[in-house]
């Protein structure tokens, strides 16, 4: 799967799990609605009363796992930035998640309402629907060893 399929297989997508990591170590999820730059970034708003926006605070490290069509997944996992809501400098990550969620300019009337930017690190491709599973791996090592 080269750079270009990754990226039109994300755009197919409007929803994805965001795993983050809570203060003790346990693990928390929250679907989110995203967009994806040209750079492979996931885009996404959430309140900053939120637990995942805590988490990210504290420790930028996130997973994003995208479902679908059928037995397929892509995951993501990399390092979470927070994005300006005004700054001119992160305008362009703002006008991407507008392309897919235009409604989101009127959230911005909301207080605390805050924008991430996911810079992928490691990404993985998985057709379930396939014996054995294809399993392919964009970037970064294999996870323990292990193609799960």
């Amino acid at each position: 799967m080269t750079k270009f399929d990754l990226l039109a297989r994300l755009r197919t997508h409007k929803l994805a799990v965001l795993s983050t990591t809570g203060p003790a170590g346990a693990p928390s999820a929250a679907l989110v609605g995203l967009a994806v730059s040209d750079a492979l970034e996931v885009i996404f708003d959430t309140l900053s009363t939120t637990r995942k926006h805590a988490n990210m605070l504290r420790d930028p490290r996130v997973a994003v796992t995208f479902s679908g069509p059928g037995e397929q997944t892509v995951q993501i996992e990399g390092l979470a930035w927070a994005v300006s809501v005004t700054a001119e400098h992160d305008a362009k990550y703002r006008e991407i998640y507008y392309a897919v969620w235009p409604d989101g300019r009127a959230r911005l009337a909301w207080e605390g309402l805050v924008y991430w930017r996911v810079t992928p690190t490691w990404a993985r491709y998985t057709d379930y629907a396939q014996s054995p599973a294809a399993v392919e791996f964009l970037w970064g090592p294999p996870r323990n060893g292990s193609p799960a």
